[in-house]
């Protein structure tokens, strides 16, 4: 009888992060394992659950994609192709060894979030024109992402910003444009893998879904009134938490 109130609140949580600081996979994945969800069906029905959240982060920017269509260009079919390879991959692991790997999914996850804003800081933003060879390993990169995100996802955003800090992108708007749009592009064709594999719990994935929409549409508010840093350091404790929980398991 609890199942429904833990599942909402935990994706009311995770959508709140998504918005303010990233990170709301720490919460929602681990809340369905603990209430006994297979680890393999739990992940894809956290990535179909949250999905909404991708497409309105991808709308607000709309304005900016003009802007960034030879960006697109490039990097859409990464970013396609490596979601759908790491979701395949994921549904063809064997569930033992999926629940073996946890604990230092969420630890990279978390250290994702934890050096974040110090990597972007520690880049140095390349001066001149991109040449064919930088633009090839900007694809390959956005290949190994998508293929993440594709497998289990939390802190593709931190990849994805930190790789176009690299290639000498600087205005915030379109950088943020570009990782949304991305984002919903790996996620996406990991979400229609999962439905199609019939991967998804159902009865999980709606009250998610409404929750993580709660949850972000709170985060407008609450984001005006909490510092974004003390908020990523709360994601990151909570991280840690559960991941080395899950070593000890």
């Amino acid at each position: 009888m609890w199942d429904v109130p833990i599942v909402w609140i935990a994706a009311f949580i995770a959508g709140a992060m998504n918005a303010v600081a990233g990170g709301g996979t720490l919460v929602s994945f681990p809340a369905l394992v603990w209430l006994g969800r297979p680890p393999i069906l739990a992940n894809a029905t956290n990535t179909v659950a949250l999905l909404p959240g991708s497409i309105a982060g991808a709308f607000g920017f709309r304005r900016e994609l003009p802007k960034l269509r030879r960006w697109l260009l490039i990097l859409f079919w990464p970013s396609l192709m490596g979601g759908f390879l790491g979701s395949y991959v994921l549904l063809h692991t064997p569930e033992r060894l999926f629940r073996d790997i946890i604990p230092y999914l969420l630890l990279f996850a978390t250290v994702l979030l934890m050096v974040g804003p110090r990597l972007q800081r520690w880049i140095p933003r390349p001066a001149g024109p991109i040449s064919p060879w930088r633009w090839a390993a900007l694809a390959f990169f956005q290949l190994l992402v998508g293929f993440y995100g594709g497998y289990f996802g939390a802190g593709i955003g931190i990849l994805m910003l930190a790789a176009l800090e690299l290639m000498g992108l600087e205005d915030i708007h379109q950088m943020n444009a570009l990782k949304n749009v991305l984002a919903f592009t790996i996620n996406g064709i990991a979400a229609l893998y999962f439905i199609q594999s019939h991967a998804v719990l159902w009865g999980d994935a709606l009250w998610m879904a409404v929750g993580a929409m709660a949850g972000g549409y709170a985060s407008s508010t609450i984001a005006q009134r909490v510092d974004r840093s003390w908020v990523r350091r709360t994601v990151v404790a909570i991280g840690f938490l559960v991941a080395f929980r899950s070593f000890f398991r």
